[in-house]
């Protein structure tokens, strides 16, 4: 089942999210109807605040990028990986590295806007899988760049929170737009 993506303005977006208890049936189909959703939506994550459920899960599909973009690019993107596909369930991020990179950052929560983002090149991150496996991982480049931004939503953090007050103040009729008219989007996520 394909879910609504909830878009900027809507307050659960800026809450930190809950821990997920534990296995259910429930849990299960609604990670698939995320996947789905996320899918449906050509987003490469989405993080379930996104689709109004303040929980600690978030899933990824770096690989879609990978697969996608010139093998040049993929020396300058990608490290250690040819991406992921993987759901996070209460992710920790317990390390990121002093060096980072900026690059174009979208949002499935906020159509049609793309700003330059800096962040940690490489994180380390604790996590359960799908199957409440617990998993202890390193990622670097552009599939960190993606779960740093989807590890943000269930903080309360959007990816806007990171510009200048310059850029945010630029960006504000833009904002105010899509609050009001409470858009969503089909459109892929610009990252």
């Amino acid at each position: 089942m394909i879910l609504p993506i909830i878009t900027y303005g809507y307050s659960v977006l800026r809450k930190t999210s809950s821990e997920v208890p534990g296995p259910s049936m429930e849990l299960d189909s609604f990670i698939q109807n995320m996947w789905d959703s996320m899918d449906a939506a050509e987003g490469v994550g989405l993080a379930a605040p996104q689709v109004n459920r303040p929980l600690n899960l978030f899933i990824v599909n770096s690989k879609l990028v990978y697969d996608e973009i010139s093998v040049a690019k993929r020396a300058a993107k990608f490290e250690g990986d040819e991406g992921i596909i993987e759901t996070f369930i209460n992710a920790k991020i317990i390390a990121k590295s002093d060096t980072s990179w900026s690059d174009y950052e979208g949002c499935l929560s906020i159509p049609g806007i793309s700003e330059r983002v800096e962040r940690p090149w490489e994180i380390i991150i604790e996590y359960q899988d799908r199957h409440f496996t617990t998993h202890k991982k390193r990622f670097s480049g552009y599939t960190a760049k993606v779960i740093q931004h989807e590890y943000d939503h269930i903080k309360g953090v959007l990816f806007i929170d990171h510009l200048s007050s310059l850029k945010k103040k630029l960006l504000n009729g833009k904002l105010k737009k899509i609050q009001t008219e409470k858009l969503k989007t089909k459109s892929r996520s610009t990252f």
